[in-house]
């Protein structure tokens, strides 16, 4: 396999992460009334995953060789 076939692969993994994240499932359990720093709990998990997504593209994209 040639290095843009692997770096398709990851981002098709990096896209299921993100669905994962995003999904029912794990947005229900963040969905409580708890407020971390004055913000809800929810939000914060929302953009950390959404951090975690970008950087992880930016890593395959960028760095890989």
């Amino acid at each position: 396999m040639n290095r843009f076939a692997i770096r398709g692969q990851r981002l098709i993994a990096i896209f299921l992460v993100g669905c994962l994240f995003f999904n029912y499932p794990l947005l229900s359990l963040f969905s409580t009334t708890g407020m971390l720093w004055g913000i809800p709990i929810l939000y914060i998990y929302a953009f950390t995953s959404w951090l975690i997504v970008i950087l992880l593209m930016f890593i395959v994209i960028e760095l890989r060789p």
